[in-house]
């Protein structure tokens, strides 16, 4: 199992890591990296994407906790009818009895002790399923901010996503305004903002579309139209759908089918994943007993699983085709952080409470009948990699690293896993090497390290860099940073080395060669 004590040593602060070369990360002081983070990548050659860095005042806090708005209105004296309308909307079933309950002066006695039974047994049955699962009793806020894979969600900038197919990404900002930046130098950058558009945690681009950016809210999921061709920089309402259903909210992760109009959302409140179908405009639950809820929901590639997990220790995995699933119930805790291999077999996560990289492997066909849908996951999960926080020392200046895992994403290739930590020492991204075949083996690489007083916030891998992997990491100061790794992909080596075997060997493939 691999080890943080096996890492190389980290660059020392005031250091800022450009990229990655034979296998070594490369840094530079501070004062002598270029200003723009595009031109951290002229190491070898130019590449052209979006400049991106958020202003610390171009930008103010719009989170306002409920209690906080109703604190701005002058109170004001309402009829019991609008009262209990108003508490029906606001609290549902236990809102209009608790409104009953303190009726002083009007209705009856009777009505007043019954809605007081009532309320104190849905109290007493709430406490109970509490305790069990403590966040049912947390605000829309607090599970939005306890929930995110961004441990600065209420700082400049709250989620990103690549387009999979087109050099452009989605980065929602603390005013929870969403802005779509395209590689190509002048192009407008559409800022999308809509009256439900609050509490932004999750964005997830549809594979099938250049145009469809889901964004998942507090309240709901909104689907946007963004036309690339269209030079309005603020697209209206009428390219927007509202997609929600009671109970289903606030919205904590999002993610497509990479081959399909399905969409899939998670609530931590709601016992059942949604998925949404795009293209038909119907819904469909995903529902089983336990677990709590659901807080985050990842497509494999290949389309054929879907993973779900739970605020508590439980993970589930769905075949697709007819949607049976299957569950591990003995976490160390809840699954804080995954990601799926290219080939769609291995799932890599990380729980919040052990500092340690856990790897899932799924059969590729029903080991009796190949045509029946199967999950096929492996019993136990295995542990690859330990990153328990250890004290290494740079140029004899002692620096912590390691810790519980934030984040994770995995490179396109399935060759590069990028790790962010929680807590002291968190200004380090680590990068290992992995490799599939003949089995899961993930290799030491090295540490990348941001700008002073800079704590990464959110990793994503872009989906399409044809020179190895490039790393994309948005910085708690507001930069959105590159940072390339070169390296030949070990798929196209050994598809060089057939081609080399073909053309030198006795013979030659009638089909490529003729």
């Amino acid at each position: 199992m691999c080890s943080l004590v096996t890492f190389p040593p980290p660059p020392p602060e005031g250091f800022v890591t450009l990229s990655e070369q034979n296998a070594k990360m490369v840094a530079c002081i501070k004062s002598e990296v270029p200003q723009s983070p595009l031109m951290l990548m002229n190491i070898h050659q130019s590449h052209d994407f979006p400049d991106v860095d958020i202003s610390r005042d171009a930008h103010c806090p719009t989170i306002i906790r409920d209690s906080e708005a109703k604190a701005a209105f002058l109170q004001h004296q309402e009829t019991p009818r609008k009262r209990l309308i108003a508490a029906w909307y606001e609290h549902g079933v236990s809102g209009i009895l608790e409104e009953l309950s303190n009726c002083h002066g009007t209705g009856p006695n009777l009505m007043k002790s019954v809605a007081s039974a009532l309320l104190a047994t849905i109290r007493w049955t709430s406490s109970l399923h509490s305790s069990l699962f403590p966040h049912l009793a947390m605000s829309n806020e607090e599970l939005i901010a306890e929930f995110s894979t961004n441990p600065h969600w209420f700082g400049l900038v709250r989620s990103f996503a690549w387009h999979p197919h087109t050099t452009k990404f989605a980065v929602a900002l603390r005013d929870d305004s969403v802005r779509v930046h395209s590689a190509r130098k002048g192009d407008i950058i559409p800022t999308l903002r809509h009256k439900l558009q609050k509490g932004v945690i999750s964005l997830a681009w549809k594979s099938s579309s250049a145009s469809v950016l889901a964004v998942g809210c507090k309240s709901c999921v909104l689907l946007w139209d963004v036309d690339p061709t269209s030079l309005a920089t603020r697209p209206s309402g009428s390219s927007v759908q509202v997609l929600s259903y009671p109970g289903h909210s606030p919205i904590t992760s999002l993610a497509w089918c990479p081959v399909s109009s399905l969409l899939a959302s998670a609530c931590p409140t709601d016992s059942s994943s949604m998925i949404w179908d795009h293209s038909l405009g119907s819904y469909e639950r995903l529902r089983r007993v336990g677990g709590g809820g659901t807080s985050l929901v990842l497509w494999s590639p290949d389309g054929t699983k879907l993973l779900s997990a739970c605020p508590s220790s439980v993970l589930r995995v769905w075949e697709t085709r007819s949607w049976t699933c299957e569950k591990w119930t003995k976490l160390p805790g809840r699954c804080q952080a995954a990601c799926w291999s290219p080939d769609s077999h291995v799932l890599l996560f990380a729980t919040a409470e052990e500092p340690v990289v856990y790897c899932l492997t799924f059969d590729k066909v029903h080991p009796v009948d190949p045509t029946k849908p199967v999950v096929g996951g492996s019993k136990v999960a295995i542990a690859v990699a330990d990153v328990a926080q250890i004290a290494m020392e740079t140029e004899g200046t002692p620096v912590t690293v390691g810790g519980l895992i934030q984040a994770m994403c995995w490179d396109p290739f399935g060759e590069r896993l990028a790790v962010s930590f929680k807590g002291p020492g968190s200004e380090l991204i680590a990068v290992f090497q992995s490799c599939l075949q003949p089995s899961v083996e993930l290799i030491p690489c090295g540490f990348i390290r941001g700008h002073p007083s800079s704590v990464p916030s959110l990793l994503s891998f872009h989906p399409n860099w044809a020179d190895g992997a490039l790393l994309t990491v948005a910085w708690s100061s507001g930069k959105i940073s590159y940072v390339p790794m070169y390296f030949v992909p070990r798929h196209n080596v050994n598809m060089n080395s057939l081609y080399q075997r073909q053309s030198n060997g006795p013979w030659q493939s009638p089909v490529l060669f003729s």
